[in-house]
């Protein structure tokens, strides 16, 4: 039986907590920053966790 491979994509975007949790980066804080409020780009830039429904779909692309 083969390794299964953990999805290169995946791995490079999502963190495991010590607690189990995933957690992820914010969206729309690459470009097109200049019609952005400070504090909106302010909010983006930290971590937050990934809503539970999601987490099963994320875990499998982790291999988790």
């Amino acid at each position: 039986m083969p390794k299964v491979k953990t999805n290169s994509g995946a791995k490079k975007r999502f963190k495991l907590t010590g607690t189990g949790k995933i957690k992820r980066k914010h969206a729309y804080k690459s470009h097109i920053l200049t019609k952005k409020e400070t504090k909106q780009k302010r909010n983006l830039t930290h971590m937050t966790l990934v809503h539970k429904s999601d987490e099963k779909n994320i875990k499998q692309l982790l291999n988790l």
